[in-house]
């Protein structure tokens, strides 16, 4: 949980957030995501300054629980001084303890931004899906969060001026509207109507743009000109140099040598696995992963 001026903005966490699409694609599979295609909606997460705190709290908890399809799995939420936002113990259920920092007494409305985070990591715990690392399990915690529909919540707790700022989750705003953008893309989806947050939003614009540039990298037929005439110098350059190792693009296409000519190898825009075709025209390709059906002149 950032204060003051401690926000950090950009990409610094991408290929880990490429890593985890990756992952939740492996682990949960393209017909699994689809019956994520919904988003939990602002209706769904908020209760105002009159409700219980408490019976309002366990009411989202509820509300992201059934979101996430977590089967038998009761969060009880309390509240403490601590130096975190939150905190969940993960045991074997059915019981979960959500500990919420105090200041969300005076905060309800970025209560369903931390519980979003806190109850993924049950989803993956019960699903047994982790990184090594402590804090790139944070940010697999938060790109998964995003991509199954809950995370706008914590774009939307982005806020910034001159004097102040608040983040939740460890993703920047910009890859949190990143990951949204993919997610957007994959079921045409569009989240705008609901940022409360003019920062969120803008950042949210800055992650989409990120996404489409990905999109329309070669060897797709969506790329720009330019990126075609230095794709195809690059190819030029891979022919004339056979057999002497790969050869790297400024994008993140790799020209291999093959059993049967040259290669290209590059990630799906879609679920980030790397993709192998034969360098020879027009292609169309199926990723084996996500399943997407990709327009390629190689």
């Amino acid at each position: 949980m950032a204060k003051g001026n401690e926000v950090v903005h950009g990409f610094p966490h991408l290929d880990t957030v490429q890593a985890a699409i990756t992952a939740l694609y492996r682990r949960l599979s393209p017909d699994g995501l689809l019956s994520y295609a919904s988003s939990v909606l602002p209706v769904d997460v908020a209760f105002s300054d009159q409700d219980d705190l408490h019976l309002g709290a366990q009411a989202v908890a509820r509300a992201l629980v059934a979101h996430l399809r977590l089967p038998d799995a009761r969060m009880i939420v309390s509240f403490r001084e601590m130096h975190h936002a939150a905190g969940v113990e993960l045991t074997a259920g059915p019981e979960y303890f959500i500990e919420l920092n105090d200041r969300f007494r005076r905060h309800r409305r970025d209560i369903g931004a931390a519980l979003a985070h806190e109850i993924t990591h049950v989803w993956l715990h019960r699903l047994d899906l982790s990184f090594p690392a402590t804090y790139d399990n944070e940010i697999l915690t938060d790109t998964v969060t995003t991509y199954l529909g809950a995370g706008w919540l914590l774009l939307d707790a982005f806020r910034e001026d001159q004097l102040s700022s608040q983040k939740l989750g460890y993703l920047t705003p910009e890859e949190f509207g990143y990951v949204m953008a993919k997610r957007a893309l994959l079921f045409n989806e569009d989240p705008s109507p609901w940022f409360t947050s003019p920062q969120g939003y803008t950042a949210y614009t800055k992650g989409r743009a990120q996404a489409l540039r990905e999109a329309r990298q070669p060897p797709l037929t969506t790329s720009g000109w330019a990126a075609r005439h230095r794709y195809a110098k690059d190819r030029r350059y891979a022919l004339e140099h056979a057999g002497r190792g790969p050869v790297s693009g400024p994008s993140s296409y790799v020209f291999e040598p093959g059993p049967q000519g040259l290669r290209v190898s590059f990630p799906c825009p879609t679920c980030h696995q790397r993709i192998r075709l034969p360098v020879r025209g027009h292609t169309r390709a199926r990723c084996g992963l996500c399943r997407t059906i990709l327009e390629c002149d190689t």
